[in-house]
């Protein structure tokens, strides 16, 4: 088992993201850690065309391949270090996450953003605000940073 600290980040669309990534990238880099990403990709259903499924599939982590080399550049140019690539086929990001986090004993730290504007926390912070953060057998301590923050704020905080 590593003894460094690997942050998890959701590398979703969402506008927050930024935010959850500068913040995980920060605390990495002033503890000696690295950040890992997450994308999740939701299962192809085609029950009758396996190898229509098979297609949509490949091209779906294709996708989730290239947005994640997209970040990779930031996190290697912040942390010093390249992100882990964590490609989960899951019906939920929350699926996604109780199997990389039962997958992987090395992750120690969660970072998601709340959601701004007035449209709510989000429904990662949502969904664990109602289930709560127990992620199979693990608990695992989880950094809610909110989504506007400014390089500067991130800078001051992590």
């Amino acid at each position: 088992m590593s003894t460094r600290r690997k942050f998890l980040v959701v590398a979703d669309d969402s506008a927050e993201f930024p935010a959850a990534l500068r913040f995980a990238c920060r605390r990495a880099r002033s503890t000696s850690g690295y950040v890992a990403l997450l994308r999740v990709i939701e299962p192809a259903v085609f029950e009758h065309w396996s190898g229509v499924r098979d297609e949509i599939a490949r091209q779906q982590r294709q996708e989730a391949e290239a947005v994640l080399q997209q970040s990779a550049e930031f996190v290697q140019a912040e942390t010093g270090y390249p992100p882990e690539f964590l490609i989960k086929e899951a019906d939920s990001v929350r699926a996604a996450l109780r199997q990389a986090l039962t997958e992987d004993p090395d992750i120690k730290i969660l970072v998601v953003a709340a959601a701004v504007g007035g449209r709510g926390p989000g429904p990662l912070v949502t969904s664990i605000a109602k289930e709560g953060v127990r992620w199979g057998e693990r608990k695992v301590p989880i950094t809610i940073v909110p989504g506007d923050l400014t390089d500067a704020e991130i800078a001051d905080l992590a």
